[in-house]
């Protein structure tokens, strides 16, 4: 399970992730694209963690399958 599947299984908006963790849209927008990696403060990796009802663990995963789909994307592009 990927960062967008992780908020859509709970039929969250992106705008509401933001406000929740206390980021921009646009920063949870770039993790579910595997753009970015989330760098939260400790607080902030909790918060996110209890809204989408998961562990650290999962959360790890979850940002590892993003980042490596948009490899796999960014690889396909260059072939």
């Amino acid at each position: 399970m990927d960062m967008r599947q992780l908020r859509e299984r709970l039929h969250l908006r992106t705008v509401d992730v933001a406000s929740i963790v206390g980021v921009g849209e646009s920063s949870v927008r770039n993790w579910e694209k595997g753009r970015t990696m989330p760098k939260l403060k400790i607080n902030q990796t909790a918060a996110l963690c209890r809204l989408y009802k998961c562990s650290i663990e999962e959360l790890e995963q979850a940002v590892s399958e993003s980042m490596a789909k948009a490899n796999q994307n960014e690889d396909s592009t260059l072939t």
